[in-house]
């Protein structure tokens, strides 16, 4: 890419804030960022010595700030709401109505910020909400709690605006029938609406006072960008660039009230604008691509707070790609521009999933490869076939079935209709109980044979589910976590009255979720071999040995860990085991679907347990001690996959992911080696290929040295903005607390 000092000023204006919509006040003077353009974009070309050179099509400016983004700058800024709110104690007042109060003096008295260069403004400035809490309502002794784990109907109220809401609010008010607590539910939403647009208009106003010092063009582009701030999210977008800011905006104002939803599929709802705007000649996929990557520049706001489980955890997810409900593929010009942007800037806090089907394009599977050889785990994909299926097969409509996106990690829900909510639970604990090493004391263990054993085993698992659905069966009940805000991007929330966590929603879900199904599959194989079929080894003298935690067993430990081939290895037995545990944890699963109106799904999942989990298990069959972190989600145990990603995937697709539709990941952790060049795109793309075409459920791929990451976590400064996949989530390596970087280290490093 030729660098801007060789074009006029009137030029790099143009090409820097596309000439009608950027605030670039404060820029300095051209001839020194002349002089800087070329460090800018070298700056930003950091990479790995594995990876591969980064395509260079955004501008310098849009490189600064995206640099500025990823520093942590933004998210070390963030202050407290300490301004006096004594609205919260006020005992006359109710909880929603606290909640709309709050969001007004919230919208009034937020800091802002305006960046020169920007081309999407508004920015969730409070740190309460990086905290996923309400400012001003975030108290120990009163507390509203935020929402996440959802992904909200942004795509209905992004073609009526905030208007059109207010009218179907108006309009469910005007019918009555409403008690009064539906009545103040209502008049809290209209409330916040307001505040919203309070919020938007101070920032329309911060330009106006900027364009004071600026030059006309500035002032130009000042002016356009006021005009859409006037525009959106009150009515309905006109263009792309209406289009982006008032999604932005929108999902700002939800963020700064402390809630993480899920964007959505952002390809299916903005491809409209932007064919508008393409064929009426007012914009190019040039500038199309700059709007979008200060889109994903917005998103990099929050890194700098302090997060155990990493600075990008934050629920933001975006889903491209698949069949819009009528079947029609959605795949666009949008999906394309997003990838390049992730490509280019590398930013990893909006987590990204693509849905393959039958139909998916060539240029799509490429274009997934070509990103995900650059590593960060940043875009996963979905076999939309397999989750289409079992959603319907769980008694979802087809056509809203085909509308899935996520809850902001991977577990398939149904956008702006849901309110989602899972309970996970170790089922290694279920299998320790049949072996009584849950008990303090030494208990002897009587089975006659594997299978006696193993009914054990499923009548505990079906003890433990029993009790997970009488606790849950309180769930989703009359709340006090008022949520006004969030409920009006639901439906079902205004026309019942009820808000989000009042099962308002037209769906009110609580997924039970399995970790440890791999680690049981594993150990009850070990059992069946090495005790009842080879009688190698009585039952209650290999329990004493997993009391002892394998001490003075290393040799036991050592034959059990080098003999089986356990999942992950396309092995008959040892996949069979798996299937075998699956199949009868999703039959206890589907006897009951729902309970009073919340529906239950399974799911198999640890999103980072497992590191919780290892102090508190059992040494186990398989080899493994206490302390161990073993398998996660629905892939192998650490280092027990040893016949690579095929044979990985092989094992994973044998089950049938129509019976778990809240979801199974299988996680791959590639060799940055084994991808370069055209041979290592083509083999990226098979691999994506073979897990469409046998079923698999859900899958990520991180390109990542294990070397590296073992050089990250010793010297951090070295790797400011090195993502990886954690769970559900990307985020900077260097961010995540040792054990959860130990977790990651630990996956089998494959070669494709």
């Amino acid at each position: 890419m030729k660098t801007e000092n060789c074009i006029s000023r009137k030029e790099f204006l143009k090409r820097t804030s596309l000439g009608v919509c950027a605030a670039t006040i404060g820029l300095p003077a051209l001839s020194a960022k002349e002089k800087q353009t070329s460090d800018i974009i070298q700056a930003n070309r950091w990479r790995l010595a594995w990876q591969p050179e980064r395509p260079q099509r955004l501008s310098a400016v849009t490189h600064q700030l995206a640099q500025r983004g990823l520093s942590g700058e933004f998210g070390r800024s963030l202050v407290r709401a300490d301004w006096s709110f004594p609205e919260v104690q006020d005992a006359s007042l109710s909880t929603l109505q606290k909640y709309a109060l709050a969001a007004m003096s919230i919208a009034r008295n937020a800091p802002l910020r305006i960046l020169p260069g920007e081309l999407i403004v508004g920015s969730a400035t409070l740190l309460e909400s990086a905290y996923h809490g309400v400012p001003l309502l975030d108290f120990t002794t009163y507390r509203i709690e935020s929402t996440s784990h959802t992904t909200l109907g942004f795509e209905k109220v992004l073609k009526t605006g905030y208007k059109g809401l207010r009218a179907e609010i108006n309009e469910r008010m005007s019918r009555g029938g409403l008690d009064d607590h539906g009545v103040d539910l209502l008049q809290s939403m209209l409330k916040t609406l307001d505040a919203a647009t309070v919020w938007q208009q101070r920032n329309a106003e911060l330009l106006e006072q900027q364009m004071k010092a600026a030059s006309p063009e500035e002032q130009m582009a000042c002016q356009a960008l006021i005009d859409t701030l006037k525009q959106v999210p009150e009515n309905e977008p006109r263009s792309f660039r209406e289009a982006l800011q008032s999604l932005w905006s929108m999902y700002a104002f939800q963020r700064l009230m402390g809630n993480w939803p899920g964007i959505g599929r952002m390809d299916q709802m903005l491809y409209p604008y932007l064919r508008k705007d393409l064929k009426e000649g007012n914009i190019t996929l040039d500038e199309a691509r700059e709007l979008i990557a200060h889109f994903w520049i917005k998103g990099t706001e929050w890194i700098g707070t302090v997060n155990p489980t990493g600075d990008a955890q934050f629920y933001q997810n975006v889903i491209l790609g698949g069949t819009d409900r009528d079947g029609n593929e959605v795949t666009n010009e949008v999906t394309y521009l997003i990838l390049d942007v992730i490509e280019e800037l590398h930013i990893s806090d909006y987590p990204i999933a693509v849905r393959l089907n039958k139909r998916t394009p060539e240029k799509l599977f490429r274009r997934i490869a070509e990103v995900q050889r650059f590593g960060g785990g940043i875009v996963s994909v979905y076999n939309e076939d397999m989750v289409i299926d079992g959603l319907i097969k769980f008694g979802y409509p087809e056509e809203e079935a085909r509308e899935f996106t996520n809850d902001g990690c991977w577990e398939a829900i149904i956008p702006g209709k849901t309110a989602f909510s899972y309970w996970p639970f170790d089922m290694m604990q279920s299998f320790f109980r049949a072996l009584h090493l849950d008990k303090e004391q030494e208990t002897p263990v009587e089975y006659a044979n594997f299978d006696s054993l193993y009914k054990a085993f499923v009548s505990e698992l079906d003890g433990e589910l029993t009790n997970m659905h009488q606790v849950l069966d309180n769930a989703w009940s009359d709340s006090h976590n008022a949520a006004p805000l969030i409920s009006m991007f639901v439906e079902g929330c205004i026309e019942k009255g009820r808000g989000y966590h009042e099962r308002g929603p037209k769906y009110s879900v609580n997924g039970i979720h399995a970790g440890g199904v791999t680690d049981v599959a594993n150990s009850l194989l070990v059992l069946k071999k090495l005790v009842f079929e080879e009688q190698y080894i009585g039952l209650n003298d290999f329990v004493k040995i997993l009391r002892n935690n394998w001490d003075m067993s290393e040799g036991m430990r050592r034959l059990v860990q080098n003999r089986f081939a356990f999942y992950g290895n396309d092995d008959r037995e040892g996949d069979a085991m798996m299937c075998k545990v699956y199949d009868d944890y999703t039959a206890l699963m589907a006897k009951v679907k729902d309970r009073n109106g919340v529906l239950r799904p399974c799911g198999i999942s640890t999103f980072g347990r497992e590191v919780d989990w290892r102090m508190v298990r059992r040494a186990n069959p398989a080899g493994g001690k206490i302390g161990d972190i073993l398998a996660t989600n629905c892939s192998p145990s650490p280092g027990t996959d040893k016949k690579g990603p095929t044979a990985v995937l092989n094992s994973y697709c044998k089950m049938d992911f129509t019976k778990c539709c809240n979801g199974a990941t299988v996680e791959l952790k590639v060799l940055p080696e084994s991808v370069k060049g055209e041979n290592g795109i083509r083999a990226l793309v098979a691999l994506a290929k073979v897990f469409r075409e046998k079923k698999g459920f859900y899958m990520h791929i991180d390109v990542v040295d294990t070397a590296t990451l073992i050089d990250a976590q010793m010297h951090p400064e070295k790797y400011p903005n090195l993502p990886v996949r954690v769970a559900g989530w990307s985020a900077r390596f260097t961010t995540l607390c040792k054990e959860w970087q130990d977790m990651i280290i630990q996956r089998t490093q494959q070669v494709v």
